[in-house]
């Protein structure tokens, strides 16, 4: 009796000892196909996020397309150099029989009412270009096509009007930007202070575009006291480097910086010769970066 007793402890415990053996067999099979199920999930969203990082970098237009021989035109806006490499801008207003050559850059113009952003873009499409100009609800569009060391170039200005009723178009304006232009009124600390509010508005729809922050009505500005003056200059140098911008001050009515905006746009896309120079001196127009 004592015999048959142990036999079926015996019988038992091996009975139990297998069932636990299976079970962490199976258990340790289903750890690793769940450790490989992670890697390869792992794997798979850092090969999407490197895709998406690439698909979002900034564009690069290294390379015009040049022309064989470019129509004779007019000059308009001065050149420029930089150690002895001339770059200069020359517009023209000739039938164009092929857009094959033709480049086609975006530019976006944000910033609150009466601060001058209309006027900066008349000053530089000039005013044969602004009477062509489409003109929507809170959205005024103006073009200006020019040659740079013979590639035929487009701008297409979008001009967000600025009031309440024009925020809806800030996504259409800015898809597809190559620039944004953040604008206030150097005259007006509280246009200032509604750049940082742009400029959050304007890299919801566009993380890639060049940011630069101007200031208008530079004429004006100088007439103010200088301490007034340092203030808005430091406040709106710290405003530039939060949002990474290059900082121009501006007159339209004295065409101050207004065509050296774009060139510093042009150069920036296409890798061009020619670079500003920084000023800080005050009463003169700022640049800074």
């Amino acid at each position: 009796m004592a015999k048959i007793i142990g036999r079926s402890r015996r019988r038992r415990i091996t009975t139990t000892t297998t069932q636990q053996l299976c079970n962490r067999m199976v258990h340790h099979h289903v750890n690793v196909r769940c450790n490989l199920f992670h890697s390869m999930s792992f794997l798979g969203r850092f090969i999407w996020d490197r895709i998406l990082l690439c698909s979002l970098g900034r564009p690069s237009y290294l390379r015009l397309p040049l022309r064989d021989s470019p129509p004779p035109a007019t000059v308009n806006g001065g050149g420029g150099s930089l150690h002895g490499h001339p770059f200069t801008t020359t517009t023209t207003t000739i039938p164009c029989d092929s857009d094959s050559d033709l480049v086609n850059l975006k530019i976006s113009l944000l910033g609150d009412c009466h601060i001058g952003k209309t006027s900066f873009v008349i000053k530089y499409v000039g005013d044969e270009q602004e009477k062509r100009s489409l003109q929507m609800k809170g959205l005024n569009l103006m073009d200006k096509t020019l040659f740079v060391q013979g590639a035929r170039i487009s701008f297409s200005i979008w001009d967000v009007a600025g009031d309440p009723g024009s925020i809806c178009q800030i996504p259409m304006a800015c898809k597809d930007s190559v620039a944004i232009l953040i604008m206030f009124d150097l005259t007006s600390r509280c246009t200032l202070n509604s750049v940082v509010g742009w400029y959050s508005k304007a890299r919801k729809w566009n993380q890639t575009a060049i940011p630069i922050l101007i200031g208008t009505k530079f004429d004006d500005f100088v007439k103010l006291p200088p301490d007034v003056q340092w203030t808005i200059v430091t406040q709106a140098r710290a405003y530039a480097r939060a949002m990474k911008a290059t900082l121009f001050f501006s007159s339209a009515s004295h065409n101050i910086n207004v065509n050296k905006i774009f060139k510093f746009i042009m150069a920036k896309l296409f890798n061009l010769p020619w670079k500003v120079e920084r000023n800080l001196t005050l009463g003169e127009p700022t640049i800074d970066f």
